[in-house]
C-alpha cells in the first residue's frame, strides 16, 4: 500500500544544502514540501563526523539563511579568541534538530528519516517498508548530488591485510591502548584534523607518520570573517595576485606573500587547492611533524609496511594504527543546469560557500517562475581541488554572483543573510577601511578574473566582472 503526500516539492537529502534550500523557499513561498533522508536525522554527514571535528569555517557562514547558527558569538579564549565561534560536531546536529522544528511548525514541511527516494517518485522507509508517493506536480529537488564521503561511511581506498591496524578518523578516541606510531592518511581537512588532535593529546610529533598524496594549500582562518572590512580583503587579494601573475603558481605564492594562503612546508608547492581554513596555531602544530611521505597513493597496508601505487615500500611500526583521512569529501561531477527538465540539482552557485548557494537557490525558485530565468540566475560551480579548479570555481563564482546579485531584491535579502560571507549589511556604518577595499576589488576585478579564466583554461568568461568578486572555498 501506498501513502500519497501531497507535497509540491520532494528534496531528497536533509544534509546541508538541502536543509538550507528548504528554509529559504519555504520562508519565502506558500508551498508544502517533504523532506527525505537515508539517515536517521538531519544534517547529513555531521551525524556520522568524527567527534573532534569542528567546522573550519565561522559558523554564521553554515546552516540556514533563518536561523544563524552560534548566534554570531566570538570565542572567549584559546588560540582564535576574538574569532567566530565554530561549531562542533555535537552543537551542529542540535542545530539542524532545532531548524527541522521550526520547518515542523510551519506546517508545511514534513521530514521523513530513515527512508530512501528509490525513483519514480516513490520513498521507501528503511524501517517499516512504508512506501510514499507524491504528485506529479511535485518538483524533486536532488539535495544529494555532492553528498561528501566521510571515512566512517567509506571504506579505505587501499587494500588492508590480516594484522594490519586500520581505523577511520572517528575511531581513534576509542582506541584502549597507545600504539608507538600512527600512520595518519590523506591531505585533506579530516588528516589536519586528526594531526592536531593527536598533536594536543601529547602523541610526540616524532610517533606520527604523515601519508601525504598532496600537499594543500590553506586559507587564513583570521580572514574568514564575517567583518566586510576583513573578508573582502580576501577576494581583493586574489584578484590583485592574479592579474600580476603569470601561471597559477605564482597566484599562490602572491597570496602567501599577502597572508591570505598558507601552506605547511615551505619547501613544497602544493598542488592541492580546496582551500579550507586554518589556524595559524593549527599551522605550527603540523609543521612539528616531519615524518611525511610524498609517494603518491597508498595502494596496500600491511602490518608494518606500506605498499603505494608506484610500488615503492615504507616500514612502519608492527604496531602501528592506520588511521584513514582519505575520503573523497568534496566532489567533483559534471556541472548541469540547476534546474533542469526532472529535477533540481543543488550546486554551488558561488565560490564555495555551499550553504548561501543552496539557500539563494530556494529563494529564486520561490520568488521566479520562469526556469530559464533561475538558471539565468544561477549558473552553478564547483569546488576547488587542483589550482586550475580552483581558479576555475572562482571565475564560475562570480559569474553567478554577478547574475543574482543584480537582482535589486536578491541582493537586499542577501545582504540580511549571515551565511552571506560577502554581505555588507545595510546598517554597516561606512568606513575608509571599506571603501579602500572596495575600490581595491572594483580596480582589479577585470583583469583578476581575465587572468584567472587563462589560467584556469576557460573560456568566454574573461569579460566578467561584479561587486561581488571571487572568494574563498568552504567545506
Amino acid at each position: 500500500m501506498e501513502t500519497l503526500l501531497d507535497v509540491d516539492y520532494l528534496v531528497v537529502g536533509a544534509g546541508a544544502m538541502g536543509m538550507a534550500f528548504t528554509d529559504a523557499l519555504v520562508d519565502h513561498a506558500d508551498v508544502r514540501v517533504a523532506v527525505v533522508d537515508r539517515r536517521h536525522g538531519a544534517g547529513g554527514h555531521w551525524l556520522e563526523a568524527y567527534p573532534f571535528v569542528r567546522l573550519h569555517q565561522a559558523s554564521a557562514f553554515y546552516g540556514v539563511a533563518s536561523t544563524v547558527l552560534g548566534g554570531g558569538r566570538l570565542q572567549q579564549q584559546g588560540p582564535e579568541a576574538g574569532l567566530q565561534e565554530r561549531a562542533s560536531q555535537p552543537e551542529i546536529v542540535a542545530y539542524y534538530d532545532r531548524v527541522v522544528e521550526r520547518l515542523r511548525q510551519t506546517g508545511r514541511v514534513e521530514l521523513l528519516t530513515g527512508a530512501d527516494h528509490v525513483g519514480d517518485r516513490t520513498v521507501v522507509s528503511r524501517v517499516s517498508g512504508q512506501r510514499f508517493v507524491v504528485p506529479e506536480r511535485c518538483r524533486v529537488v536532488n539535495a544529494h548530488h555532492l553528498a561528501p564521503g566521510i571515512p566512517a561511511e567509506v571504506p579505505p581506498p587501499f587494500a588492508v591485510s590480516a594484522g594490519a591496524h586500520v581505523v577511520p578518523a572517528n575511531d581513534v578516541v576509542r582506541l584502549e591502548t597507545a600504539p608507538s606510531q600512527y600512520v595518519v592518511v590523506g591531505s585533506g581537512k579530516t588528516a589536519t584534523d586528526t594531526c592536531v588532535w593527536l598533536l594536543q593529546h601529547g602523541v610526540d610529533p616524532d610517533a606520527i607518520c604523515w601519508v601525504r598524496p598532496r600537499d594543500p594549500w590553506m586559507l587564513d582562518r583570521a580572514l574568514i570573517q564575517p567583518d566586510p572590512e576583513i573578508f573582502l580583503g580576501v577576494p581583493a587579494a586574489i584578484l590583485e595576485a592574479a592579474a600580476a601573475s603569470s601561471s597559477l603558481d605564482e597566484v599562490f605564492l602572491r597570496l602567501e606573500e599577502a597572508g591570505v594562503m598558507m601552506r605547511i612546508d615551505r619547501s613544497v608547492t602544493p598542488t592541492m587547492a580546496k582551500a579550507p581554513t586554518l589556524g595559524t596555531w593549527e599551522l605550527e602544530l603540523l609543521r612539528s611533524i616531519e615524518d611525511v611521505v610524498r609517494r603518491g597513493h597508498l595502494r596496500a597496508v600491511d602490518r608494518g609496511r606500506l605498499t603505494f601505487t608506484d610500488g615503492s615500500t615504507v616500514r612502519v611500526a608492527d604496531d602501528a594504527v592506520v588511521v584513514h583521512c582519505a575520503a573523497d569529501g568534496l566532489k567533483n561531477p559534471p556541472l548541469v543546469p540547476v534546474w533542469g527538465p526532472e529535477d533540481i540539482t543543488l550546486q554551488p552557485v558561488r565560490a564555495g560557500f555551499p550553504c548561501f548557494g543552496a539557500a539563494v537557490t530556494g529563494y529564486v525558485e520561490a520568488t521566479r517562475t520562469d526556469d530559464d530565468e533561475k538558471n539565468r540566475l544561477c549558473p552553478p560551480s564547483h569546488y576547488g581541488n587542483t589550482l586550475a579548479q580552483w581558479a576555475a570555481m572562482n571565475v564560475l563564482g562570480t559569474r553567478a554572483s554577478t547574475s543574482f546579485s543584480a537582482e535589486p531584491d536578491i541582493a537586499a535579502w542577501a545582504s540580511r543573510v549571515a551565511l552571506n560571507p560577502a554581505r555588507v549589511p545595510p546598517d554597516h556604518p561606512a568606513t575608509a577601511a571599506l571603501d579602500h577595499v572596495r575600490e581595491r576589488i572594483a580596480a582589479s576585478t577585470g583583469p583578476g578574473l581575465a587572468r584567472l579564466a587563462e589560467l584556469s583554461g576557460l573560456s568566454g568568461l574573461s569579460g566578467l566582472s561584479g561587486p561581488a568578486g571571487p572568494s574563498s572555498p568552504a567545506g
